[in-house]
């Protein structure tokens, strides 16, 4: 397998922003850790505070109630999903950086929440983000790394599927 794409470029310069995404998943989730006691919020302005909470299961507290196995189970899940698309991000063509960025992004993400479970057997939450009385679930870095590289790669392949069809003749 090559780690370059097909520019030559090495797939290893998108991967240094995978690692910028677990560095600093990881970090500030240290520092909420640290800094939060379970369920405390603390206000940052209207609509936005730090609660720490753990999470078991994946996005919206699915699966938070099982019996154990979503720590290897969401792990193995995580870092097979990183993996592809490592090897994802190795194919793409020089041009294709929308497609690199979302595929950088979700390993980053996925990596970041993975070593959480592996090492603790949960996911730290602390980003609370709200209006009025309504809460969106608590996030954090990687979870939102994962929701923007989803929403990127869905954008680039619709603008590779309108370019196709620019420039594709269509046959009578």
């Amino acid at each position: 397998m090559s780690t370059s794409d097909r520019s030559g470029m090495p797939a290893l310069r998108w991967l240094l922003l995978s690692v910028l995404v677990v560095v600093l998943d990881q970090w500030s989730k240290s520092l909420a850790s640290a800094a939060l006691t379970m369920h405390q919020s603390l206000p940052l302005f209207d609509g936005l505070q730090w609660t720490l909470a753990h999470n078991y299961g994946v996005a919206f507290s699915i699966f938070n109630d099982g019996e154990g196995w979503q720590r290897y189970g969401l792990s193995a899940f995580a870092l097979t999903v990183a993996s592809m698309f490592a090897w994802m991000l190795t194919r793409q063509p020089q041009q294709d950086r929308l497609s690199k960025l979302a595929f950088a992004l979700v390993i980053g993400g996925a990596i970041g929440n993975a070593l959480d479970r592996l090492r603790l057997g949960y996911v730290v939450d602390f980003i609370d983000v709200y209006w009025g009385q309504s809460h969106w679930p608590a996030f954090n870095i990687a979870d939102s790394s994962i929701c923007v590289g989803a929403v990127t790669l869905l954008i680039a392949g619709w603008h590779s599927g309108r370019s196709r069809a620019v420039t594709t003749p269509v046959e009578r």
